[in-house]
């Protein structure tokens, strides 16, 4: 196994005598399966002194690339602190690997859909701890990196914080519906390329995307959007308010009906190498609603999709005829319909490449999303397969699983989802596997271990993570 996406690295510390020791070895494995499943806590904070300096670090940039020839950033404005935001967040260090693990299910980072694309989560095994206030830090294993290796723990760890974040906040607004997290790139190619091509690069704005769709959803309703840009960082908090800064242009360069009316959540996760995480958080409130065009039937989420080629451009002002366009993403009324399609069917895209890839994932990807990566199933050993069966907590599911070393002793790590509704999203059957998953949003289970197994987390979309030691 590469190191790229081994959990196993250890930290070195000096003993009394001068001789190097696995800090992270005295643990044995059980203990660390156990603090996987300990919930701790993550500073959340939002205030008008934060949205004051993220305004600030975006002037200081802006006039910075005046200085230096370029255009000013096109911004999101009207942001200020998140109402009614918690003043922290309550997981498990195995509830983020989950929320990563989804995050990046359809990430295509390796050719072969093998152990690195599919089990990356896993590196972070050990890379989170609570501290003795039990608040969540960085572990000894998790702060001994490469440079090179802190860009991509900052950014998935930020991730998978944002995705939990803004989850909560639009549960906890909308309790009667549904909640998903969608990756914004894999909506997007649905309509947009977004690639060069033959003519040059993309232009700068449409470089620069949000990270999530948020759904807020009902069956037979029209859903809710909202857009997220996350960021992380080990650095100093005036990092955070430069992150924050730049991630005001990521949002604004997608637009979900009339220019500037979509809400955004702006997440930035400060990963400081000694002391607790904190999670900092900005909002511009809105509603924005996918209502059928023309006042129609609700979507057919049923519907096999094709590309379609939009024009990567938006219209700056509310009337649509005679007005100035720049670069970015616009879904415009007449496409909301459409674009429901999009977000359901990217969700369970995402699902089914949780599981295991293969074709169930290839029947609701585009081509642009990545339908060819995902057309043939590979052989176990080599990547991922829906091979493994698991009853906990009473519910069947069905998945893929990996075996590995950890500290020294095997153990097997579980993706998967409940087998009934798997079975819908087998069959392409997505309005019924929304119908079932809606009706069951507040019966999972909230235990965050079962009998046989060590951390186990299971979301409301009825996807489970969990791990267990293997008995020699």
């Amino acid at each position: 196994m590469r190191q790229t996406y081994s959990p196993l690295r250890f930290s070195h510390v000096m003993s009394p005598e001068g001789n190097p020791v696995d800090e992270d070895a005295h643990k044995n494995t059980a203990e660390v399966l156990d603090e996987l499943s300990t919930p701790s806590h993550v500073q959340v904070r939002s205030s008008s002194e934060l949205a004051d300096n993220v305004a600030h670090a975006a002037s200081v940039e802006d006039k910075k690339r005046v200085e230096d020839g370029r255009d000013r950033m096109r911004r999101r404005t009207g942001y200020g602190r998140v109402r009614g935001a918690e003043r922290s967040l309550t997981n498990t260090p195995w509830q983020v690997i989950h929320a990563i693990g989804l995050g990046t299910a359809l990430a295509r980072q390796g050719a072969g859909r093998g152990l690195a694309e599919h089990w990356g989560s896993l590196r972070y095994s050990q890379a989170l701890a609570a501290n003795r206030g039990g608040y969540l830090q960085l572990s000894p294993e998790g702060r001994d990196l490469l440079r090179f290796y802190k860009a991509a723990q900052s950014g998935e760890i930020g991730t998978g914080f944002a995705s939990l974040v803004a989850e909560r906040i639009v549960r906890s607004r909308y309790p009667d519906h549904s909640v998903s997290v969608i990756p914004a790139d894999i909506a997007l190619r649905a309509g947009w390329a977004l690639r060069s091509t033959g003519k040059g690069s993309l232009p700068e704005p449409l470089k620069r995307r949000p990270h999530f769709f948020v759904e807020a959803w009902r069956p037979g309703h029209p859903s809710k959007v909202l857009l997220v840009a996350s960021k992380g960082t080990h650095g100093k908090l005036s990092q955070v308010h430069k992150q924050l800064a730049t991630a005001t242009a990521h949002v604004e360069s997608v637009h979900v009906g009339p220019h500037g009316t979509v809400p955004f959540l702006l997440v930035d996760t400060e990963i400081p190498a000694k002391e607790s995480l904190a999670v900092h958080l900005l909002e511009a409130p809105a509603e924005a609603v996918l209502h059928p065009s023309s006042g129609g039937r609700p979507a057919d989420l049923d519907l096999v999709l094709e590309d379609r080629n939009e024009l990567a451009e938006v219209n700056l002002a509310r009337e649509r005829r005679g007005e100035r366009t720049v670069p970015g993403f616009q879904v415009r009324p007449d496409s909301f319909t459409w674009f429901s399609i999009v977000l359901a069917r990217a969700e369970a895209a995402t699902l089914m490449a949780f599981t295991g890839g293969g074709k169930p994932t290839a029947q609701y990807l585009t081509n642009e999303q990545g339908k060819r990566h995902f057309r043939h199933d590979n052989q176990a050993g080599t990547g991922s397969v829906r091979d493994a069966q698991h009853h906990i907590h009473g519910i069947d599911f069905v998945g893929t699983d990996h075996v590995f070393r950890l500290n020294g002793n095997r153990v097997e790590a579980f993706s998967g989802l409940a087998e009934n509704l798997y079975a819908h999203l087998h069959h392409g059957r997505v309005n019924d596997y929304r119908a079932g998953v809606h009706a069951l949003r507040a019966q999972w289970p909230v235990s965050r271990t079962a009998k046989g197994w060590g951390p186990v987390s299971i979301r409301p979309d009825g996807s489970i993570m969990a791990m267990r030691l293997l008995r020699t």
